[in-house]
């Protein structure tokens, strides 16, 4: 039994007990909230493990929720949407969600890449940090640090960034990136794109704008010579 804390941002009753019943048949708990305010509420009092968060809302939409959760913390997002298009997908994985499903979804679906994103925030092996130049990241805690200051990034850019600090200047391709830090997701080389503009804009204000290079055509690599 898993025992971890799912919260579900939600307005429709139906699609909640239904995800209420396939997570809490899989070992999870569940707390949900069918208005974006009593969601941010239950997140700031509860610290769920994971949020499930419907775009479609009245009043204050999923990507506004969204926002407002990143401003404060890092907890791992699945978007839930009607909208099948490309730029929609994006706009949510710009804000920091880690993953989306669109509706109608299988439940399974959605439980299974819930457990895949929380098995690796949850990690393993040994504890280890690694380092480039003036970047650690210590894997076991999932803290980053540029000059022993936190640096805030989303569970997907951590893993993002991790995997490329093992190794270092090295090319990583986007479809490696995609395979190796993105599983649960659909493959679209953009996905990677809109993450890693992210961690750029992030490494950026943190004092490391040359960090991060992308390598036309091919991918991403780090440049540890501007670590």
């Amino acid at each position: 039994m898993t025992n971890q804390l799912i919260l579900i941002i939600e307005d429709d009753i139906e699609i909640v007990r239904i995800l209420q019943a396939y997570f809490e048949r899989d070992g999870f708990r569940t707390i949900a909230a069918t208005d974006p305010l009593t969601g941010l509420a239950h997140h700031q009092r509860l610290k769920p493990d994971l949020v499930v968060l419907d775009v479609k809302m009245p009043k204050m939409d999923g990507y506004e929720t969204l926002a407002a959760l990143r401003r404060t913390d890092d907890t791992p997002v699945i978007m839930v949407t009607a909208l099948a298009e490309d730029l929609d997908k994006l706009q949510a994985l710009r804000l920091g969600a880690d993953d989306y499903v669109v509706k109608p979804f299988n439940p399974l679906e959605v439980v299974a890449r819930a457990r895949a994103i929380l098995r690796r925030a949850r990690g393993g092996g040994q504890s280890a940090v690694l380092r480039a130049g003036r970047l650690s990241i210590d894997t076991e805690a999932h803290i980053v640090l540029v000059d022993a200051e936190p640096l805030a990034v989303t569970l997907t850019e951590f893993r993002l960034l991790a995997h490329m600090v093992r190794s270092p200047n090295r090319v990583f391709e986007r479809s490696e990136l995609i395979d190796a830090c993105l599983p649960e997701g659909e493959a679209m080389n953009r996905t990677v794109d809109s993450h890693m503009s992210n961690l750029r804009r992030k490494l950026t204000t943190a004092g490391l704008p040359a960090l991060l290079v992308g390598v036309r055509g091919v991918g991403y690599r780090l440049d540890v010579s501007h670590g």
